[in-house]
């Protein structure tokens, strides 16, 4: 069936029935967002090479097929496809891994309502990034870390640098374009070959990046 105007077709990846019940029952009412739903990677990897998803929500921690290289399989069929990891797991290998395998949000299950969900769907759809408060933490300690460590030199031109510093500070595709004075796509081209370049997933990593690198004079 065709998706209407304007919605998002999000995936939704959980073993828990009861967990994916919940949230496609409060999720699919809301008119700007179309839910289907999957138990495990495997089966998420079909889906997603026959369907255009926007949005795919994957738990950490499945049976069989783990959600981070479920991660890194989608990314590698649908790259445009934005991840958000909906998961219990609050480990820091786990949110890392996720980031690196191109996860563009992070969300724990316990301390996330429905709302925030459907939020975070909505942020990361429109171009952002977000990660529960708690385990936000423990990634700017990370990136102290990794701003201690010398960065491996880029061939990326004065405008790319230019994108990947406000990408660094947590803007949209769209406030880069105004910032810019540039059009979305151009912004959606110039990501797209940051990425290339430095063999990152996800806009989140070059973030990581640009901090390692000390672009972003404004981020610890």
């Amino acid at each position: 069936m065709a998706s209407a105007p304007g919605s998002i077709r999000v995936l939704l990846v959980d073993d828990q029935e009861l967990f994916r019940r919940g949230v496609k029952m409060v999720l699919g009412a809301d008119d700007d967002l179309e839910l289907e739903e999957c138990d495990d990677g495997d089966a998420a990897l079909e889906l997603v090479a026959d369907n255009p998803f926007d949005i795919v929500l994957l738990d950490v921690r499945m049976p069989g097929r783990s959600g981070v290289d479920t991660c890194a399989a989608i990314k590698e069929i649908a790259p445009t496809t934005g991840i958000i990891m909906l998961t219990a797991s609050d480990e820091e290998s786990d949110l890392y891994e996720s980031i690196r395998n191109g996860a563009s949000g992070y969300l724990l299950k316990d301390g996330s309502t429905y709302d925030q969900v459907a939020e975070a769907v909505r942020l990361v759809a429109s171009g952002q990034s977000l990660i529960s408060p708690s385990m936000a933490t423990k990634l700017l300690e990370e990136f102290v870390t990794m701003s201690k460590s010398p960065a491996p030199a880029t061939n990326l031109t004065p405008r790319e640098l230019g994108v990947l510093r406000l990408v660094a500070r947590g803007m949209s595709n769209r406030e880069i374009a105004e910032e810019l004075f540039i059009s979305e796509n151009t912004v959606k081209n110039h990501i797209r070959n940051i990425l290339e370049k430095l063999q990152m997933k996800s806009r989140m990593e070059a973030a990581m990046f640009a901090v390692r690198s000390k672009l972003v004079d404004d981020v610890p």
